[in-house]
């Protein structure tokens, strides 16, 4: 019996406190600084149950479901409550329960995304609700699906470290929550802007160094492949924060703090699923042709389509997530930098596979989300009043306020 790999165990433990940093505080503050004053705890509050509750969910029966032997779609119970882990049979030979930390701060950030785009006016249940049955309705077959050996993975289906399984997932629900949810008040005529732009640049610099450990993490070791794919991660995100300034500054004529870090989360979004398997260079397309398209979904939402998905979650992490799941297949080709395919694929094939995951997995996540929707509504109002809209989340739902108005 081989023995435990202590360099791989130490590294995924660490890449493991840093995608919970991304939630908490990352995430928290990014969406928080981008909401009205009066919003702030009640986000922070999002992200913080979110983790509470997802954590619960997956030590009971979310990791057995996503990652135990079962069919093509979903696993089983196997390891339920977390029984019967053993170290990996492959190498790098980690304990089983390094992994399924490791994945567990995965499934936390994946619906603690979600909760931006129908910010400023649901109520707290609706968020808890929602969140629970989410995960288990979406992301833990999508993850058996591509990660935990259902048919995706035997397709040989690239995914790195999400962005099929976390960005697409998230993306394609925040639109379709935030169409049925409705806008809020004043949309989009009258919005106000982010109370802390200086909070948000903080949030998404922990985001930035907390998605070292998202990319670099999913390499399970640490080697080549995870330095790889940290070199991947900045620079797309330094290329598509360069690329929505640049647009941004062409547009409106000043380049603002919001456009220069929604930019970088933009390009960290689209080399998720890529980080693992590209060169340097393409990294650098990746970020600019993420940043680029990413800044044009925005536009194209709320003002063309008049869709208040308040903190661009599916124009950020759904179309970045999917741009790059599907130009992977491109970007892997060795005579570009990348890894190449494995047996019996080649650039046509992979590119099918990856266009058909996709589909599948944004249809499945748009779906799935309508009918929890209109479940939870059955039982549950999903948004406060428009006169508790406008007092603001923080007293209504939790009778505190994070600075003083008065």
């Amino acid at each position: 019996m081989s023995t435990i790999d202590t360099g791989a165990t130490a590294w995924v433990l660490t890449a493991s406190a840093l995608v919970l940093f991304m939630t908490l505080p990352g995430l928290a503050l990014f969406y928080g600084g981008l909401l009205r004053a009066r919003n702030l705890l009640s986000i922070l509050m999002h992200c913080f149950a979110i983790c509470c509750v997802v954590s619960t969910i997956w030590a009971l029966f979310g990791y057995s479901l996503a990652f135990s032997d079962g069919g093509g779609l979903i696993g089983g119970f196997g390891k339920a409550f977390l029984a019967g882990l053993a170290p990996s049979s492959g190498e790098p030979h980690l304990p089983e329960i390094a992994f399924a930390l490791f994945q567990m701060t995965f499934a936390i950030i994946t619906p603690a995304l979600i909760v931006g785009a129908f910010a400023e006016r649901v109520r707290f249940p609706f968020v808890l609700l929602f969140s629970a049955l989410w995960l288990i309705v979406v992301y833990l077959p999508v993850a058996h699906l591509v990660w935990g050996g259902g048919w995706a993975a035997r397709a040989h289906v690239f995914d790195f470290a999400g962005g099929i399984v976390v960005h697409t997932t998230a993306g394609v629900s925040a639109l379709a929550t935030a169409i049925l949810i409705g806008p809020r008040r004043g949309f989009p005529d009258h919005l106000i802007p982010p109370h802390s732009p200086g909070m948000t640049m903080a949030g998404a610099g922990m985001l930035w160094v907390g998605w070292f450990g998202f990319n670099g993490g999913s390499a399970l070791a640490a080697n080549a492949n995870a330095a790889y794919a940290i070199m991947a991660t900045h620079l797309a995100a330094s290329a598509a924060a360069i690329t929505w300034t640049g647009l941004e500054w062409w547009r409106a004529g000043k380049p603002t703090s919001i456009g220069l870090v929604t930019g970088a989360v933009a390009g960290l979004a689209a080399v998720t699923p890529a980080s693992g398997y590209i060169g340097p260079m393409g990294a650098l397309v990746l970020g600019l042709v993420g940043g680029t398209v990413c800044f044009l979904a925005t536009n194209l939402v709320k003002r063309s389509f008049r869709i208040d998905d308040t903190l661009d979650v599916f124009a950020v992490h759904g179309v970045g997530g999917m741009i790059g799941s599907i130009l992977v297949a491109i970007l892997a080709m060795p005579a570009l930098g990348g890894v190449g395919y494995g047996a019996g694929m080649n650039t046509g094939s992979q590119l099918a596979v990856q266009i058909v995951t996709v589909a599948g997995v944004a249809i499945w996540s748009a779906v799935a989300t309508f009918v929890l929707v209109k479940l939870i509504g059955a039982v549950t109002r999903s948004r406060v009043s428009r006169e508790q809209e406008i007092e603001g989340l923080d007293v209504v739902s939790h009778g505190e306020r994070a600075y003083d108005l008065t």
